[in-house]
């Protein structure tokens, strides 16, 4: 589901559409697993319910430090005064009563941006719904094992951790960091091999309870500074534009990547990406801001 903007506490917030695949290249070698996840079970029908919780552990790499309390860290952007890198990041929502819409046609995917990216040698990051991974088993693998992109986690159901986020159905408290670790085995099972210990909530929506539920995951949430206005965008220079004038040296920029909702994104992106090269940027993961924030702090 892709929602419109707002602000939430000091963050904007936002929801999202989702990436696809190409052909599989070589995998990457598997990082160590991260903390182990909690034990909770529910039922095979819960969208909150891992099937294995062994295989739900998110990779090692760089994160940030918890905060007080052992509350979730968030990031937002990477450092303004070292160098001009900018990272792209996509978000695979499907939530995990989407199935019949998918079985009636409808694509919750988009090769050609993928395709796009992969022409253009766009380093990026997906956050992926673990609904969508089982929807998409080879997209979502060819995604994970390809060296350009990083796969992050986007929730298993696309359900909002918090109150009134654009209508979204809510996971209990007692239900959120199951529903964080679902996701990650779900990748597993679909041979994701590496995904990332970034965690974006559903609708950006977060409150201190929801910092609270997935803070033993040892995951840093991560959000963005700008915004592309690519949810059912039709005009793909206006989404240039937006990103484009909003781009700053270590910025986070939101995107959508579902045919039926963001159907402009490809277009936008083979704008963006030529300009954003000539004014002397240079396009990284997630990972390689957070390092950066590590290593200057």
């Amino acid at each position: 589901m892709i929602i419109p903007v707002r602000r939430l506490a000091a963050v904007c917030a936002l929801g999202a559409a989702l990436a696809a695949c190409g052909t599989s290249p070589a995998p990457r070698a598997a990082r160590p697993s991260a903390p182990a996840p909690s034990s909770a079970s529910a039922s095979p029908s819960d969208p909150a319910s891992p099937s294995d919780p062994a295989s739900a552990e998110p990779s090692r790499a760089p994160t940030l430090a918890p905060g007080p309390a052992g509350l979730t860290p968030v990031f937002k952007n990477g450092p303004r005064t070292l160098g001009k890198t900018v990272a792209l990041t996509f978000d695979a929502d499907m939530t995990a009563d989407q199935g019949p819409r998918a079985a009636g046609g409808e694509h919750f995917d988009n090769p050609g941006l993928i395709s796009a990216l992969r022409g253009l040698k766009v380093p990026s990051t997906v956050f992926m719904t673990g609904r969508w991974a089982e929807e998409y088993p080879a997209e979502a693998r060819s995604i994970g094992r390809d060296p350009l992109f990083e796969v992050a986690n986007h929730s298993y159901s696309h359900y909002a951790f918090t109150d009134d986020c654009y209508g979204l159905p809510t996971v209990s408290e007692d239900r959120m960091r199951a529903d964080v670790e679902r996701a990650y085995t779900a990748f597993r099972t679909v041979g994701v091999p590496d995904a990332m210990p970034y965690f974006r909530f559903p609708g950006g929506c977060y409150d201190q309870r929801a910092l609270r539920a997935v803070g033993g995951l040892g995951v840093t949430a991560v959000q963005w500074d700008v915004v592309s206005g690519d949810a059912f965008a039709t005009d793909a220079d206006a989404v240039a534009r937006e990103v484009l004038d909003g781009v700053r040296p270590g910025s986070v920029v939101v995107m959508h990547c579902t045919r039926s909702a963001a159907p402009v994104t490809e277009r936008a992106v083979r704008a963006i990406v030529p300009e954003l090269r000539r004014r002397g940027y240079r396009f990284v993961k997630v990972s390689e801001l957070i390092g950066a924030v590590r290593a200057s702090s």
